[in-house]
């Protein structure tokens, strides 16, 4: 899966980032290019691509970078450490389960504005509608 490596172009255009995006977010420490060309340029593989995608989707739901940071970071351990003990992993997990938690939470007070202005949208429609006759 990891085997091909990607510029910043490419996984600018598949994660629907720009490339000042994912530069901050190398800078920041979230995301570290896998490889660098001969020429020096960021190669970036599907695994990188990947944790992309998880920053692009916590971004709208209000999750600081540092929240970021710590998400990563407990996936990371959980994907990549067979050495964790039973206390360590739960409490891996415990932290994970609190991210979900709090997109559930999230989602939902993005369910209720967007009904909201949904409302709003339909109003003003109707509104229009009333002076066309």
């Amino acid at each position: 899966m990891d085997d091909k490596h990607m510029q910043i172009g490419e996984v600018a255009a598949q994660t629907e980032l720009s490339l000042r995006t994912i530069r901050h977010y190398e800078e920041t420490g979230l995301v570290i290019p896998s490889a660098r060309s001969q020429g020096g340029f960021r190669l970036y593989t599907e695994t990188d691509v990947a944790r992309l995608m998880v920053i692009r989707r916590m971004k709208p739901l209000g999750f600081t970078l540092e929240q970021m940071r710590d998400l990563l970071d407990a996936t990371d351990r959980l994907d990549g450490d067979n050495r964790l003990d039973a206390l360590e992993r739960e409490a891996l997990l415990e932290r994970v389960r609190a991210y979900r938690q709090t997109t559930a939470e999230q989602v939902e007070k993005l369910r209720i504005q967007l009904a909201r202005a949904e409302d709003f949208a339909a109003a003003l429609s109707d509104r229009l509608e009333q002076d066309t006759y």
